[in-house]
Formats: structure tokens, sequence, C-alpha cells
């Protein structure tokens, strides 16, 4: 770390602080500034109405250079109710938590490593934590309730962004959002809101791990839609842990997908479709396929009545290993203390990153970016909950017709979706079906990009997954910002 710049009040609270570093990324070597602190938020009248912490990483291009021709990246998890800390220390700034090679669970103490996958090469980046995350906090005498819902965070997150974006002046910079997650959901919206609350139009959005129809992963009576678009994920957890028959075992995995696919999309959908009207032969057929493909037994698939849901999934798949399954990452094993109960006592993919992600993010910004502040940064926190859904009571969240909407009205905008095999929080397969039914012209679909990965919903946990993904997504960006203006329908 070079030079700093901070400005610090009684309390241990740091507004601000400037810090100067170099890394290398993307074959370059290269110096940067990172700016980190709170922003005050306004309200119309020009009241705080919260303090929104972030951290906004600067290449530093020299005084001559046009920063109007710098992509800016504004970056943020999901939750509700998780602070930037996966994207921020996992996947695209110039440091990242090392978790090895698999991105199984390290040994404490834990390490940061300088991250030569980072996107400082190609994209100025700003990790936002959206109120209740991180340092985030509504200001004194506001209702935190204003800031928890669907609309209250799109609009105060892109509140921030106007915000910043003025301040720092980058308005002629072309711009991008990342989302991992619930970060998806905020996508769809935020793309929608820039474009008619403040004029601010995007050139392209990351979707990690992306979830926009609430319908396609709630397991709740009535609504068939995940057990046959989650089965290709049950299937690729089984394969990875060597739970299938030798014939299909021995299949590379996605020639194994591409047969898993088919059937979910036909026989097995048809089946749930009819219900108890399914003759009794085609019944016993559907049982015999989805216990071949899931590893379960033929038993527990009669009996869960074809509808196999994901805590009984990950609590039945290895069961007599004596082991559960991830639910964030199939790949990970957990041990329950009741090695009979009808789901896991807790995600063993989630308590991998929790503890390394946790750590290493207090001790990261004092020691290296030099901000000071002693409350808790709330890494994934219940504090944001109630979270107000009532634009959709008595229906399924669902944002794809907003981002189907803003593509309309941005024809230029271009998405990127990265999923993840063993994703079993936002399964890649329904991601795909949400895609397919977004309604797009076909000049449309094709600014769309999907890319998947040998890993779980935090791909980038997985070192080689990193790699890829640095790839894909610096790509991405040059065929954005090359493409020419989109013509006229």
């Amino acid at each position: 770390m070079g030079g700093a710049d901070a400005r610090s009040d009684a309390g241990g609270d740091t507004p601000f602080a400037i810090t100067h570093h170099t890394t290398t990324s993307g074959g370059e070597t290269f110096d940067y500034t990172v700016t980190t602190g709170r922003m005050s938020l306004p309200d119309y009248g020009g009241e705080p109405r919260a303090d929104i912490f972030f951290v906004a990483y600067t290449r530093d291009i020299g005084e001559d250079a046009d920063i109007g021709r710098r992509p800016i990246t504004f970056a943020y998890n999901g939750g509700p109710g998780s602070s930037s800390v996966w994207l921020h220390l996992g996947a695209l700034a110039p440091k990242r938590v090392d978790m090895g090679p698999e991105g199984f669970p390290p040994k404490p103490p834990y390490r940061l490593l300088d991250n030569e996958h980072g996107w400082l090469d190609f994209t100025d980046l700003v990790f936002i934590d959206p109120v209740g995350t991180g340092y985030s906090r509504p200001a004194e005498g506001e209702s935190k309730s204003q800031f928890h819902g669907l609309d209250e965070d799109i609009s105060s997150v892109g509140d921030f962004i106007r915000l910043w974006t003025t301040q720092n002046e980058r308005w002629r910079s072309p711009k991008f959002l990342a989302g991992e997650s619930y970060g998806t959901t905020r996508n769809a919206g935020m793309a929608q809101y820039l474009q008619n609350s403040h004029g601010m139009f995007l050139s392209g959005i990351l979707m990690i791990s992306a979830v926009l129809d609430f319908q396609t992963v709630r397991f709740n009576d009535g609504n068939d839609s995940p057990y046959w678009l989650f089965l290709p994920t049950y299937a690729a957890t089984a394969w990875y842990h060597k739970a299938l028959e030798p014939d299909l075992q021995n299949k590379p995995l996605r020639e194994f997908l591409d047969e898993v696919e088919a059937f979910a999309s036909t026989d097995y959908l048809v089946a749930l479709g009819k219900g108890a009207s399914l003759d009794t032969s085609e019944r016993r057929r559907i049982v015999r396929t989805l216990s071949r493909y899931t590893g379960l037994s033929e038993g527990f698939v009669e009996r869960a009545d074809l509808r196999i849901g994901i805590s009984r999934f990950t609590e039945e798949l290895l069961r007599d290993r004596g082991v559960t399954v991830g639910r964030l990452d199939s790949r990970l094993r957990g041990v329950d203390s009741d090695r009979n109960g009808t789901g896991p006592e807790f995600d063993p993919s989630m308590e991998a990153i929790d503890g390394p992600y946790g750590a290493l993010l207090n001790d990261y910004v004092r020691t290296q970016l030099g901000y000071e502040n002693d409350h808790p940064y709330e890494i994934l926190t219940g504090r944001v909950h109630p979270w107000n859904y009532d634009r959709f009571t008595n229906r399924y969240v669902n944002v794809a017709p907003r981002l189907r909407d803003a593509m309309f009205q941005n024809r230029n905008l271009r998405v990127f979706f990265a999923e993840g095999y063993y994703d079993l929080a936002t399964p890649y397969f329904a991601a795909d079906y949400t895609i397919d039914h977004l309604g797009l012209d076909a000049d449309l679909r094709a600014n769309i990009r999907t890319e998947t990965y040998e890993a779980g919903h935090m791909m980038y946990i997985r070192e080689i997954e990193l790699r890829r993904l640095r790839e894909h997504v610096a790509s991405f960006y040059a065929d954005t910002l090359a493409a020419p203006a989109a013509p006229q329908p």
C-alpha cells in the first residue's frame, strides 16, 4: 500500500479513506486507487436518510486520459441481507480469499491473496452494501422499513449509483451492473429504475447465479415448476458424488445432463402435469428414471410422489454415507447430529465461506484500505426482514418482465448470465427457463450470453472456474463496448 488520506470521527468511524496500490491482472501490472467509506444518501429535499458503505477501485490512467471512456461496474450480492463481500473478495477485486484450488473449507487463520483474475484491468469497480448490510445504516431517526423491500431496495441502491456517478463525474462512462443471487433480482429492477427515474442507460448487466422468477425456485404446494427445473442439478450432484449406476457415472457430465434435461422438460414435466391421472405403468417408468438420475431409491421417489424437494434431496442423497450435501454448492458435504432427519441442520457450503470471508473483510478494510469502523460489519444478516414484496402479494415475485422492458427500451443493453452446475440455490436450468421465457425478439435475444461452470452458487471459489469467469466476462465487456449501435427494430 502506498500513501493514504483518511478522515476520522470520534468513536472509531472513518467517513472515507483513500489508498494507493499496484496489482497485476489480465497480464498487465498497473497502479490503482481505492476509496473506502460511507456516502450520505439524501432524500429529495436534501435531508440525509442513510449512510451507504462502499469500496471503489479505480485504475490510475493519468491526467491526460479520458475517464469517460473507462467502464465502471457497480457490484453487490443478494440475500436479501447480504453485503457485497462475496463478489468483492471472491472474484472481482485485486484481492481474493484463499479458498484453495477447489473452494473447500480452508483452515484458520485465513489468507488474502493477490487476485490475478480480477476485473480492474478492464473496468473500474464500486462495491455497494445496501442499507442494513455491511456498514450501511439508516440515518438517525429514519425507519429501516423504507429500504427493506423489493422496490425500496432498488430505489435506494439506484439513487446511490446516481449520486456516486454524479460526484465522481462518470456519467459518460460505460456503466455495468454485477449482481449475484438476489443481486440479480435487484439488477433486473435496477436497469428499469435507472432508465426511468434517472435517465441512466446501461451498457451491460452481469447476472451471477440468477433468480428472476421466484416460481422457479419455491417448493410450495401446487407449484410443480421447481421439481423438473431442479432435476438436472440433482443429477449433476449425484454424478459428482459418484452415486449413480455405472452406465451413467461413466458419461461426461455435459453429455449426461443433456439426457436429463430432455427427460425433465418432456416426460417428467408431463407426468407432473397429469398428477393422479398418470397411469400406473407410466408412473413406474418415471419413478425408475428419477431414481437413476438422482441416485435416490425408487421407494424414496415413490413416497415423495415424484416430487423431490431440495431439503429432502440434500439430506437423502448420501444418507448411507452419513453425510449431507450443500445447497449453495452441492459438491460440499456436512455431518448432522441427527442422521435420521428430513432435512440438513446446516448448509456446509455456507459454513465453508462464512468464516474466511468475514474475517478477511474485517481485517482488509482496516489494515490495507485504512478504513476504521467499530460497528459490526453485517456479512449476511436477517436484520433486513421482513422484506416487503407488496407489489407481488398473492403471486410469485417475477422481475423478468422488468429486464425485458429495460432491454426493449435500451436495445444496446447486453446481459451475461453465469451459472453453476452444482448450485441448488438458483439452479442453472431454472435460469435458462426464465431466459427462454423473457419474450424477446430475435435481435434482443442475441444480446444475452450464458456460461455454465462446474462449481456452485459462487462458482469463483473454485480457482479454475474463477479463471474461466474472468475470461468470459472480459470477452463480454470487449464485445459489448465494440458492438455497433443497435438498429431500429
